[in-house]
């Protein structure tokens, strides 16, 4: 160790200012405080003093984005971003190492955790800093600082360039490159032996490193340099990181010390990199201040508004005070604690049933409402064309945020007096601007510049809160016994309209299940997993009622207009003037297909409704659930409907389902279910609104109760369909034993979803499905939280083209669709295709809920390396969630291909037992399997547990050989095995 002052001897900790340069040690620019070994400063992060000056000194704290910590002072940040660690991020993200310093934000109430870099609550903080991820994160933090000391020269010895292999072609990969690096010495008369060379992998490590290294001797003095070569070679795509650690010996003065450096290889294409790499460092959206809404001037409103003739108001609705202030601050636990006990009926039946569903919708609401804020602009203008003020809002076009025609946008001048905004209605929606008509007191120039703040369409939300409002909550609907079952109607001959449903026992009986049913009783379920046509059963349904009932009227919904274009576009054999497909009249002519266009009703060139007597004429009305509510405000009379069906209905929330319920229902109406609680349920954004249960669907919480129980309730109340018409056997095989109780019975042509078998596509000939393992690296930009992975992008690429460039097998873009969880990796995977395959679907899960394709690529993202701070939760989120899972896995017909890392992946019990299934069949490709396919899966988890215990154990045990090495001599210390001296 070099020279350390007295003050640091006698105490154990110096001034920084006066002393930093004296010595190579730990030290805390908070509370500039020098420390004599990463032990002690490791130590004082969890002493009352430094939490102390962590209060004290909020205000005065910066963030740094690509080292994730925060830094107290300025001066402090501008020598941070001159750091070696710092530059060496720079230059692995591809961006620039002068980034802007953000003042952390002090929150009146708040204090702000710098190692989880979050402000918590006063009340919550003591909880906070026991809680076991505030300590992994601020033990991250200390063993930061020892790789920090570890890569650092030091003793007069230098490791001259970096281990960066930077981006190798696949080909030349496979056949090794290789990095040669010197080491010198600037110390006159240095006497320094290399003693070992060891790989951070070597540590127990299941998956081979690609590196290996040699030196070409191992004695260092001035006038003798060491070379150290570094030698990469792998077979497959992807990344390989390792550490390298020197451990040298100064000979003279009986010391060792060590030189760290990391070690990259990324193997791909550099073409691919350059195009995809961020074009700016993840800055998280800087929070602006909150002005209040005290005066609101309102702007013009659209005449969309004012196509449809309603004839009873919808009510506000507006979130109670008391509520308000409630689910306004607090952790999850105890916001939901507090809802719970204060404001939720102990028991739900006819009377507390609305008022249990208008609490959480309320707690939905707020988070809503909060999450909106995050697209606020702070630094707008606004363009005036031709009568309108033009808006450019970022992400329009990718519906983040969404905006319709007939939504409000808050604007306020940065000069105007606190609290007061100009509110202009949206007449117009582009792919980049939205064109906005204010009152005639707004007066803007083109200098002018304005905060912008979106407010939620509360429209939806009021809809629902009508629906729960209603007096109609009858138990047949809400809550159905058996009782409620009434005997059905005489079975009778019927022909089915269309010819498979006569080959189908299954699809067939639902139907006639439905057909007999007498008026008034409880909801008839038709449970459809993945391939088995619950669609094609509701639609069979529908015209045979038209046929064998000539006073039914029908009114068929769906959560999305996507889903309601599929029920209207079969119902087609019917004329226009008995089927009715209504929009919204913010629904943009674009998005209509043109084969429903003359079902449609248009006023003023926008989608409206006729009158009520024309409305009711219509034998089939097809719309979203939330639109059905139009039919209730025109005057059309509860009970006009025969029959309500809702398709896809596990996608809708309860309240959504209970517009056309409680709203259109009498004691007679009769409701049809479809859908697949197995699959993708509601989207909810507030955590405490899930965990009370709205992210339950009505369907599914309908199949909870005895009469719908899949074997009693057969045939009575649900008829669950079991034959697949979609999957090759062995893509089905998986989700129908963990899902559907292995019932799912392969029925797909076999030449259809047996034309990859024996292809060169596969890894094993009989096997369509493949795993490419691989390990990319997960990047955000600028500042969107939503993550993307080049390397994985860069496969998806590749597999479209061997695929579209296989001349045998005749694919076009429309039999390819890609699937990937987050927002950024779908744009980048529509970039790199745009060139390639035109055409090609890539979105979400959710957007591929209902849809299949021949093929099917999956692109799971994410792929974490700091397993000490790894969040299973948060990086698995979007990719572990098991309905997610089964919508992606379900979509294929012929082949399925999933592009992952299996480290990150496995550490989920589902994704384990998959991937084990793919492996024990042959379909593994790339990365080596790092554990054991054999072996049981626990279903309790905890392999993120294990692979953060091992990540740290390696962690303590180079922080305790730095340790022992900084102060023991050499003929003090016993060397632990992994540390005997280079035998050189």
């Amino acid at each position: 160790m070099a020279v350390i002052c007295d003050r640091l001897l006698s105490t154990g900790s110096c001034d920084v200012v006066t002393c930093r340069a004296n010595h190579n040690v730990s030290t805390c620019d908070l509370c500039r405080l020098v420390f004599p070994s990463t032990q002690a400063y490791t130590d004082h992060l969890s002493q009352k003093e430094h939490k102390d000056a962590l209060q004290k000194q909020g205000s005065n704290w910066f963030f740094c984005y690509l080292c994730s910590i925060h830094i107290s002072g300025h001066r402090s940040f501008t020598t941070h971003i001159q750091s070696s660690g710092h530059l060496r991020r720079a230059k692995r993200a591809g961006v620039a190492p002068k980034i802007p310093a953000q003042q952390s934000e002090v929150i009146p109430g708040q204090r702000l955790c710098t190692s989880c870099n979050k402000q918590i609550p006063e009340q919550a903080w003591n909880r906070h800093v026991a809680t076991v991820k505030h300590k992994s994160k601020e033990q991250f933090a200390s063993f930061s600082v020892v790789l920090e000391e570890a890569e650092k020269d030091k003793h007069g010895v230098i490791v001259k360039d970096d281990l960066d292999f930077k981006i190798v072609g696949r080909s030349s990969a496979q056949k090794g490159v290789k990095i040669s690096v010197p080491i010198k010495t600037t110390v006159r008369n240095a006497n320094i032996k290399l003693v070992k060379t060891r790989l951070a992998s070597s540590r127990g490590n299941t998956v081979p490193t690609p590196f290996t290294v040699t030196v070409n001797n191992t004695a260092l003095s001035l006038a003798r340099t060491i070379i150290l070569t570094v030698t990469a070679k792998q077979n497959h795509v992807g990344r390989a990181e390792d550490r390298l650690d020197l451990i040298f010996e100064d000979l003279t003065l009986r010391t060792q010390f060590i030189i760290s450096r990391p070690i990259y290889l990324i193997v791909g294409s550099k073409a691919d990199h350059k195009a995809l790499k961020p074009k700016s460092a993840y800055i998280p959206t800087e929070r602006t201040t909150r002005h209040p809404e005290l005066q609101i001037v309102e702007g013009v409103r659209p005449p969309a508004l004012t196509v449809i003739p309603y004839s009873i108001t919808l009510p506000f609705a507006d979130i109670p005070k008391p509520l308000l202030d409630t689910i306004s601050s607090g952790t999850v636990p105890e916001i939901t604690k507090k809802v719970k006990e204060l404001y939720l009926p102990q028991s739900i039946d006819g009377a507390s049933y609305g008022r249990f569903y208008q609490i959480l919708l309320w707690v939905e609401e707020h988070k809503q409402s909060h999450d909106l804020h995050g697209y606020d602009i702070k630094d707008a203008t606004l363009t005036p064309r031709n009568k309108y003020d033009c808006l450019k809002v970022p992400g329009l076009a990718e519906k983040r945020p969404s905006v319709l025609i007939g939504d409000s946008i808050l604007v306020r001048k940065k000069d105007a007096p606190e609290g007061h905004w100009f509110s202009g209605g949206v007449h117009t929606v582009t792919l980049e601007e939205v064109g906005l008509r204010f009152s005639p007191k707004f007066k803007a120039s083109p200098s002018d510049r304005f905060h912008v703040r979106f407010k939620l369409n509360r429209i939806p939300l009021r809809r629902q809160h009508q629906a729960l409002e209603t007096a109609f909550a009858p138990g047949r609907l809400l809550l159905p016994l058996a009782t409620h079952i009434l005997q059905p109607a005489p079975a009778f001959p019927w022909t089915a309209i269309n010819p498979l449903i006569d080959t189908n026992a299954r699809q067939r009986q639902a139907v006639d299940c439905i057909l007999r049913q007498k008026p008034g009783t409880v909801p008839f379920v038709i449970f459809g997993p993945p391939g088995t046509g619950k669609t094609v059963t509701v639609v069979e349904a529908i015209l045979q009622i038209l046929r064998t009932n000539p006073n039914a009227r029908i009114l068929a919904c769906a959560p999305s207009n996507s889903a309601a274009d599929l029920i209207a576009q079969r119902l087609m054999e019917l004329s226009s003037d008995k089927l009715f497909r209504f929009y919204a009249p913010s629904r943009p002519k674009i998005a209509v297909p043109d084969n429903l266009q003359p079902y449609t009703f248009m006023k003023s060139e926008y989608y409206a409704i006729p009158n009520s007597d024309k409305v009711k004429q219509f034998k089939v009305i097809v719309t979203t659930c939330v639109s059905a509510a139009v039919f209730f405000n025109i005057g059309v009379q509860r009970g006009h409907f025969t029959h309500i069906f809702i398709d896809e209905a596990g996608q809708a929330n309860e309240p959504e389902a209970m517009i056309a319920v409680k709203m259109m229902a009498d004691n007679k109406t009769n409701v049809v279910l479809s859908g697949d609680p197995k699959q993708l349920g509601p989207v909810i954004r507030s955590a405490v609104a899930r965990d009370l249960g709205l992210d339950t669907s009505y369907i599914e919480r309908l199949m909870r109760r005895d009469i719908y129980d899949e074997v009693g309730g057969h045939g009575r109340s649900v008829v669950k369909l079991t034959q697949n018409f979609r999957s090759h056997p062995a893509i089905l095989k998986f989700p129908n034993e963990r899902f559907y109780k292995g019932d799912l019975q392969p029925c797909a042509d076999p030449n259809s979803v047996g034309v990859f078998i024996g292809s060169d596509h596969l890894e094993a000939k009989d096997f369509p499905i493949v795993f490419h393992a691989m390990a990319g690296k997960d990047d955000r930009e600028a500042s969107s939280p939503s993550f993307f992975n080049i390397d994985e992008v860069s496969q998806v690429k590749t597999t479209v083209e061997e695929l579209l460039g296989d001349a045998k097998l005749k694919l076009t873009a429309d039999d390819i669709g890609v699937i990937a969880p987050y927002h950024a990796q779908v744009r980048r995977i529509r970039k790199t295709l745009k060139g390639v395959a035109e055409g090609i679907q890539s979105g979400s899960a959710e957007e591929f809920q209902g849809q299949e394709r021949p093929v099917i690529i999956i692109s799971t993202t994410r792929s974490s390396k700091d397993f000490i701070e790894f969040d299973l939760r948060h990086t698995l989120g979007f990719v572990a969630n098991p309905r997610r899972f089964n919508v992606a896995v379900t979509r294929a017909k012929a082949l399925l291909v999933i592009i992952g890392d299996p480290t990150v992946l496995s550490l989920d019990p589902l994704w384990r037992s998959f991937l084990n299934y793919v492996y024990k069949r042959g379909g593994w490709r790339g990365l080596p399997i790092s554990w054991d396919p054999y072996a049981d899966v626990d279903e309790t988890g905890g392999y993120d547990r294990a692979m953060r215990e091992a990540a740290q154990a390696e962690m303590d045990e180079l922080t305790r050989q730095m340790e022992a090495m900084a102060s023991t001599s050499v003929q003090d210390e016993v060397l632990d095995e992994p540390w005997q001296r280079h035998d050189g």
